[in-house]
C-alpha cells in the first residue's frame, strides 16, 4: 500500500501522551466563610467600641491569636481568635461600636472547623478540586466506604476534627452554661451572676472552677469588683473545711431593676388599650358630658375587681400584738414603764433604729398588716412590683416594664394643703411595728401647714401600688378607684370594717365575721383582669391566715 511520505512520518512518530490524575474528593479541604460574632464578655455590657485592629485581611491567624481590642464603659478586653484561617473582612471598623450577637470579622477556615449556623458561604475557585471531570459539586465519598482506609484512622481523623471551642465562641454554649469541676465531671453553674463586677477572664476561671461567682460579691478589688485572688481563696477556704462544690439552688431575686420588654400578647392588649382611648378622647369629649367619658375610659382602659377581705383571725391576734410592741415604738407615756431586770446588764441588747417621736403610737392598727401582707402578694407577683418605663413610652418603640427588687407603696394621704401620696419603699423588709411608725410619721408630716413632706417621703419614682384608705374618713364599703398615668400599675380602696354576718361559715348556722370591703382599680394596657383577680386571692390568702407570716420570718 502506498502510503504518502507525509502521512508516513506522523504514524511513525513518537507520540507523547498525556495522563489526567484525580483524587478522591474526601482527601480535599473545602474552604467555607465563618463570622465571629462578639459574645457577652458579662457585667451586663451590652455594647463596645472596636479600639484597635491587631491583623488585617488576607491574614492567617491561628486559635486564640489576639485580633481586636475593644473597650466597653467599664473595662478593655482582647478578642482572640476562635477559629484558624484567614481573615477576609473586618465587618467593624476601628473606631465604630460592636453590638454584642453583631459580627465583628468574617473568617475563611476549614468546613470540618465551621459551625454550619454561622457560615456565610461556600468559598472558593483555589480552594476546591476542579481536576479533571471531578467538581465542587461532586457527591464527597465517605471515608468509610473507601478502599484500603482502616477504622482506627477513619476514628483518629474524626478525633482531630472535633476542635476545642474558644471561651468567648458564642457557640460554645458549655462555657455558658456549665462548668468542669475537678473530677472530670460537668456541674450547673448556680446563678448567672451578671450583676456581679468582674472581669470576663475572673468570670471564665470562675466558671472551670465550679464557684458561684454571686456567692463572692462584693470582691476585694476597686468598688468591689471580684478578683482573681478571691476565687482562689474561697477555693482554698472550701478545701480545708472539706466542703462540697454547691449544688444548684434556687436564686434570689436580683437587687436592681430589671427591664423586662411587653411580649407579644400585652403588647397587643397596650396597643388596642391606647387606640380605645385615643378614640374615646377624640370623639366622645365633645358628645357626651364629662361623668359619661370618664366612665367610659375608665370601663376600657382600667380592670375593676372588687371584693371583701376577712380579718377576724386578724383581729384575734391583735391584742396579744399590741401588748407586746418594742420599746422604741412605743408613745413616752406607754413606755415609762422600767423593767426589774435589765436585759442589758451583761451586753448592750440590739436594738431597732429610734424612730422620732412623731413615729410613736400606743397600740396597732389594721392597716400595717394589710400594707404588710400586700408586700408579701407583690412578692409572689414581680407584675406587679413593676412600673411603665417612661423612656420607653416617649421613644415610641416597644413598652418595656420595670421590674423592682423590693416591694414600694404609695399612700394616698389627706391633708388641710392637699392630696399627696408618698411613698414608703421595700415594704417587704420592714416588720409590722416599723410600718406603724412609718405611718403614723407620714400622718404628722402631711397635718403641718405648710406640708412638711418632702422629696424623701414623695421621691420622683413613687409606688408601684397605692393605697387609699377611704374606711378612716367614712361609713363607705367600696368605692372606684382611678389611676392617674405615672401612679404605678394598680390602686387599692380599703372601705370600713364591719362585722357581718356571714352564712356561708357554720355548718350553715352562720357565724359574725369581720369584713373589709376592697375596691381595685389596675392598669388595663399591662394587667389582665384575671392577674388581677389572681393577685388579689394571694394576697387574702395572707391576710386571712396571717399565721402564715411566722413560717415565713414575717
Amino acid at each position: 500500500m502506498n502510503v504518502p511520505r507525509r502521512a508516513r512520518c506522523i504514524l511513525t512518530k513518537r507520540r507523547h501522551i498525556l495522563h489526567f490524575h484525580t483524587s478522591p474528593a474526601w482527601w480535599a479541604t473545602r474552604k467555607v466563610l465563618q463570622q465571629f460574632k462578639l459574645a457577652d464578655i458579662g457585667e451586663g455590657i451590652t455594647e463596645c467600641e472596636v479600639i484597635k485592629w491587631n491583623v488585617s485581611t488576607r491574614t492567617t491567624v491561628g486559635m486564640f491569636d489576639p485580633l481586636c481590642e475593644v473597650q466597653s464603659d467599664k473595662a478593655s478586653v482582647e478578642i482572640t481568635s476562635p477559629y484558624e484561617g484567614t481573615l477576609k473582612e473586618i465587618l467593624v471598623q476601628e473606631g465604630q461600636v460592636a453590638k454584642v450577637g453583631e459580627g465583628l470579622c468574617i473568617i475563611e477556615v476549614d468546613e470540618e472547623a465551621s459551625d454550619p449556623s454561622d457560615v456565610l458561604t461556600s468559598e472558593s475557585p483555589d480552594a476546591s478540586p476542579t481536576t479533571g471531570a471531578h467538581t465542587l459539586q461532586e457527591e464527597r465519598i465517605a471515608p468509610e466506604n473507601q478502599p484500603g482506609v482502616s477504622q482506627p484512622q477513619i476514628a483518629s481523623e474524626k478525633r482531630s476534627a472535633a476542635r476545642r471551642s474558644h471561651p468567648l465562641d458564642p457557640n460554645n454554649l458549655l462555657s455558658s452554661e456549665s462548668a468542669v469541676s475537678g473530677s472530670g465531671t460537668v456541674t450547673s453553674v448556680m446563678s448567672e451572676a451578671k450583676d456581679v463586677l468582674a472581669l470576663p477572664a475572673v468570670r471564665n476561671f470562675a466558671r472551670k472552677c465550679g464557684v458561684d461567682i454571686a456567692l463572692l460579691s462584693p470582691g476585694s478589688g476597686k468598688n468591689g469588683r471580684v478578683e482573681r485572688e478571691d476565687i482562689e481563696r474561697h477555693l482554698a477556704s472550701r478545701k480545708s473545711v472539706g466542703e462540697q462544690p454547691p449544688r444548684a439552688t434556687t436564686s434570689l431575686p436580683a437587687e436592681e431593676d430589671v427591664v423586662v420588654e411587653l411580649g407579644r400578647t400585652r403588647y397587643g392588649m397596650w396597643k388596642a388599650m391606647e387606640k380605645a382611648r385615643t378614640f374615646i378622647s377624640l370623639s366622645n369629649v365633645v358628645i357626651h358630658p364629662m361623668h359619661r367619658v370618664h366612665r367610659v375610659w375608665k370601663s376600657l382602659i382600667l380592670g375593676d375587681y372588687s371584693t371583701s377581705l376577712d380579718l377576724t383571725s386578724l383581729h384575734e391576734i391583735l391584742p396579744i400584738l399590741n401588748a407586746n410592741i418594742p420599746h422604741p415604738y412605743l408613745s413616752p407615756r406607754e413606755s415609762s414603764a422600767v423593767p426589774p431586770v435589765s436585759p442589758s446588764s451583761f451586753f448592750p441588747t440590739l436594738r431597732a433604729p429610734t424612730p422620732p417621736t412623731s413615729g410613736t403610737y400606743p397600740k396597732l392598727t389594721y392597716l400595717p398588716f394589710l400594707l404588710k401582707t400586700l408586700s408579701k402578694a407583690m412578692y409572689s407577683w414581680p407584675l406587679f412590683r413593676s412600673s411603665i418605663t417612661p423612656e420607653s413610652v416617649s421613644s415610641g418603640s416597644r413598652p418595656t416594664l420595670t421590674v423592682r427588687p423590693h416591694s414600694d407603696i404609695s399612700i394616698a394621704l389627706s391633708t388641710p394643703t392637699g392630696l399627696y401620696t408618698p411613698t414608703i419603699r421595700a415594704v417587704d423588709t420592714h416588720s409590722v411595728y416599723s410600718l406603724a411608725s412609718a405611718l403614723k410619721h407620714l400622718a404628722y408630716l402631711g397635718r403641718q401647714v405648710p406640708s412638711a413632706l418632702t422629696p424623701a417621703e414623695l421621691p420622683r419614682r413613687g409606688g408601684t401600688l397605692t393605697v387609699s384608705n377611704i374606711g378612716a374618713v367614712g361609713a363607705g364599703e367600696s368605692a372606684m378607684p382611678v389611676l392617674v398615668p405615672g401612679g404605678g400599675i394598680g390602686i387599692v380602696a380599703l372601705g370600713r370594717a364591719r362585722w357581718v354576718w356571714d352564712v356561708d361559715r357554720g355548718d350553715g348556722k352562720g357565724e359574725r365575721r369581720l369584713k373589709l370591703g376592697i375596691s381595685w382599680s389596675a392598669d388595663h394596657r399591662v394587667v389582665e383582669g384575671a392577674e388581677l383577680a389572681a393577685f388579689v386571692e394571694t394576697w387574702r390568702g395572707y391576710v386571712e391566715q396571717p399565721e402564715r407570716m411566722i413560717a415565713e420570718g414575717v
